[in-house]
């Protein structure tokens, strides 16, 4: 009975991480299209950072933080934001929004690799079946006409690679890492600091900044979005579900999120849907489902009784 006030909380909280997120790929492509990578990517989650930080004092949060736990923060800002995202709204400009979303799809598919080889956990033989089909998937997913029509379009692919190893790798520092105990606040301190560290990168580089007042119209509602939806409420609702609904339910979200950028991408952007990609998308998710399930399992184990 207490859970039912809560309902219509979790049911916004899911099309947040399922429908903001899978459109972020649409608003990045359409951003990127003016903006350089790394100064979009940064004014994104340098804006949302502050904006977290307000909201957190308003709040009446504590932002101090131990410098132990900064330095944690600053690496995850980096692994997840600055080179992760980076890498990602970077290869968007050689390959389609669809394409990237599905291709990182098998984010759960790297993370078990590298658990295994930087952890030695061992791999269960349902996973193994997920990892067998992911394979498969992502091979049928980049080998086709369509996933290399466009001019440096291998160099895409390989930046989002980048991008997954340098999530996956996050993701197992995180667990382990003393960070800021508050998931609002560590969030904030992971924006800012990866978004400074995004502008230093884009100036490294020689990026091209576009003055305020020359961005187009799109490409300052594709900001705004970017921030307050993209970053603030889809983050916060990613956290917020984390704390009342299990795990598991929580993760679906990595199949959803392609199918939206797919749709999005085609709708908006008259991006192609080849019927290879459906295929590919239909093995890479049910191998993404062997590995987070555990009713496949449980079910295994009655059928052997």
């Amino acid at each position: 009975m207490q859970n039912r006030p809560q309902l219509p909380l979790i049911i916004a909280a899911f099309f947040a991480i399922y429908v903001i997120w899978g459109s972020t790929y649409l608003l990045n492509k359409i951003a990127v299209a003016q903006l350089a990578p790394f100064m979009l990517a940064g004014v994104r989650f340098v804006v949302a950072g502050l904006l977290i930080f307000a909201i957190a004092l308003l709040m009446g949060k504590r932002i101090r933080v131990s410098w132990k736990q900064f330095g944690n923060a600053v690496l995850a800002g980096f692994l997840f934001l600055s080179f992760g995202n980076g890498m990602v709204v970077w290869a968007l400009k050689y390959v389609d929004s669809n394409f990237a979303a599905l291709e990182i799809s098998a984010q759960p598919l790297v993370i078990l690799l590298m658990m295994w080889i930087l952890q030695g956990k061992k791999i269960k033989p349902m996973s193994l079946v997920g990892v067998a089909l992911g394979i498969v998937g992502i091979y049928l997913l980049i080998n086709q006409d369509t996933a290399v029509r466009h001019e440096n379009a291998a160099a895409g692919i390989g930046m989002i690679f980048a991008a997954m190893l340098a999530w996956a790798y996050g993701s197992i520092f995180v667990g382990k890492a003393e960070l800021p105990p508050n998931y609002f606040v560590n969030t904030g301190y992971q924006m800012l600091t990866g978004g400074i560290l995004l502008w230093i990168m884009s100036f490294a580089v020689g990026e091209v900044w576009v003055p305020l007042d020359l961005w187009e119209s799109q490409t300052f509602w594709a900001m705004g979005l970017l921030v307050i939806f993209g970053s603030i409420v889809a983050f916060t609702s990613f956290n917020y579900l984390l704390k009342v609904v299990s795990p598991e339910k929580v993760a679906t979200n990595t199949y959803v999120n392609p199918i939206v950028a797919m749709f999005l991408g085609w709708f908006f952007l008259d991006e192609s849907i080849p019927l290879q990609s459906v295929l590919a998308a239909g093995i890479l998710l049910t191998g993404v489902y062997f590995i987070n399930t555990r009713k496949t399992t449980v079910g295994l184990r009655r059928f052997r009784r």
